[in-house]
């Protein structure tokens, strides 16, 4: 059975670049995260300890960063009808045809440009040595995410801890839109109290 996709743009070329391959964001990262981690060993000599505390940190900051954007990004509400179109095409469109495999993660451009103005952000606080280490595992936490969220949606897991993320996020969807903000981890619904545990209404 064919997906029947909902349109966004009247512009062909604009509406392709819609569709990205689940496959893209492993593709553009894992060559990134492969360079940074030999940079930290090889070019900035960290050591095993170091580096591991800044690999801890890059996952639990990208988590943190999920949990945010996903919450005060993803679902502003927006009262213009600008804010609102740019929020829906963020992700409005996701909870609206939420198993489409061609928009489940973000295109190439965008990505690049949010990497970039972050990896400067977070240099000015970790400094030259440690930043790579630490983005990436950063990127590792965000690779991690694309691939759970596409796992949830697609899949049907046999695995207890894919049984849990999967119901955890069907929540969200399907009967408390306002909750369980995290997808490849819990952590901070538990810290802020946003989890939500009932059962899922429809599927």
């Amino acid at each position: 059975m064919t997906h029947q996709r909902i349109r966004i743009f009247q512009s062909d070329f604009w509406e392709r670049t819609t569709f990205i391959h689940p496959i893209v964001p492993l593709i553009m990262w894992v060559p990134v995260i492969a360079a940074l981690i030999y940079r930290s060993f090889g070019v900035h000599s960290l050591s095993l300890f170091t580096f591991s505390v800044m690999a801890l940190l890059g996952v639990l900051v990208w988590t943190l960063m999920e949990y945010v954007l996903h919450r005060f990004a993803f679902h502003f509400e927006a009262k213009g009808p600008f804010g609102k179109r740019i929020v829906y095409i963020m992700h409005g469109l996701h909870h609206d045809d939420a198993n489409d495999p061609m928009r489940l993660v973000m295109p190439p451009v965008p990505a690049l440009i949010y990497a970039a103005s972050l990896f400067l952000i977070f240099r000015v606080f970790l400094g030259a040595r440690q930043i790579e280490a630490f983005f990436a595992f950063f990127l590792i936490g965000y690779l991690a995410y694309d691939y759970i969220h596409y796992y949830v949606h697609h899949f049907a897991p046999k695995n207890p801890v894919g049984k849990y993320l999967k119901h955890f996020h069907m929540v969200h969807h399907y009967s408390k839109e306002g909750a369980n903000w995290g997808v490849s981890s819990p952590l901070w619904d538990y810290v802020f109290g946003s989890l939500e545990k009932k059962r899922v209404s429809s599927r």
